[in-house]
């Protein structure tokens, strides 16, 4: 097979964050950061936040699954059984609290269906949710900055090295694409019957995530599963054709992966998944090690094409 991987050209459009962009990201963060007030001066009130233990008992004996300590607890929430969260409204903390309910006949644990029950509770704290101001104290609580213009800056810098990182990973992917399209190759209907059938597993597992299947997501669209397949097909081609492509590059340059490389992914892997190498032992199979190989492999050749290509950077 002859190909072109070396002289390639490509343009790097980066994209420059926008003030707004800022604006909203910082909304958001703000949004999804609601200060935390304790109430010291009042009884608790529907909405506010309870901090308690609770112990529940059922015909004089304490019962698994209904003890917590320090548990939180938005009072109107319906979070709890029905008629719990009312029975602590007007209560202060540090005061014992007997709360008299009785489960659902339809409850999940069948020994408690429609028995009658205490919560013997203790409040410890009552808190408020309110939404900071976008200022210094904003900064220096969630922000971990001294002043609101320091963490402006700081997530401006936080966006624009995210922006440059996708537009550098969009620049290496279409340069392998590139690469791939001078490849005296052409896949087989089995290999690309195979690739298909890893496209539809991965995206049979991305729909799950979203409690969705295939089914109903060919419902949404409109379409069959024949039709999603075939859909796929040119995808399926070029990513095969890329495989090829790196691998011939891993043969002509004599590229591997040295067990530092090795080491370097694994602690990646553990990075992603906040889990420490330690942790991740007990995964590391053949099968593990055969992906973190053709990992490391695939960056060093897409990194060896965009070192040896032509890149004019334009700003967008």
């Amino acid at each position: 097979m002859s190909f072109t991987y070396r002289g390639l050209e490509a343009v790097l459009e980066r994209h420059l964050v926008a003030g707004e962009e800022v604006d909203r990201q910082l909304e958001r963060v703000r949004q999804q950061n609601p200060r935390i007030a304790a109430v010291t001066d009042r009884a608790a009130q529907l909405g506010d936040e309870l901090v308690l233990d609770y112990a529940g008992f059922c015909d004089g004996e304490q019962f698994a699954g209904g003890t917590a300590k320090m548990q939180t607890l938005v009072l109107g929430s319906g979070m709890f059984i029905p008629g719990f969260e009312e029975q602590l409204v007007d209560k202060v903390p540090g005061e014992a609290v007997t709360v008299n309910v009785t489960f659902p006949e339809s409850y999940h644990a069948e020994n408690l269906a429609g028995k009658a029950a205490q919560f013997q509770c203790v409040i410890h704290e009552i808190r408020v949710k309110t939404q900071y101001e976008l200022d210094d104290v904003f900064a220096k609580e969630i922000g971990g900055c001294e002043t609101f213009g320091q963490m402006w800056e700081k997530m401006r810098s936080s966006l624009q090295a995210y922006s440059d990182d996708r537009g550098e990973m969009d620049l290496q992917d279409r340069l392998l694409r590139q690469a791939a399209e001078t490849l005296e190759f052409e896949p087989t209907e089995k290999q690309i019957s195979a690739e298909l059938d890893v496209q539809m597993e991965n995206l049979s597992a991305q729909l799950a995530q979203q409690g969705l299947n295939l089914d109903m997501y060919c419902q949404f669209l409109n379409t069959t599963r024949e039709q999603l397949r075939e859909d796929a097909r040119a995808n399926a081609i070029q990513s095969i054709r890329c495989q090829a492509a790196i691998e011939e590059i891993v043969s002509a340059e004599n590229l591997e992966a040295t067990q530092e490389d090795i080491g370097e992914a694994v602690a990646v892997v553990a990075r992603q998944n906040k889990m420490t190498v330690e942790e991740l032992k007990p995964y590391y199979d053949a099968q593990f090690e055969a992906a973190l190989i053709r990992s490391v492999l695939t960056s060093k050749v897409m990194r060896l094409i965009r070192d040896a290509a032509t890149i004019t950077e334009k700003e967008a």
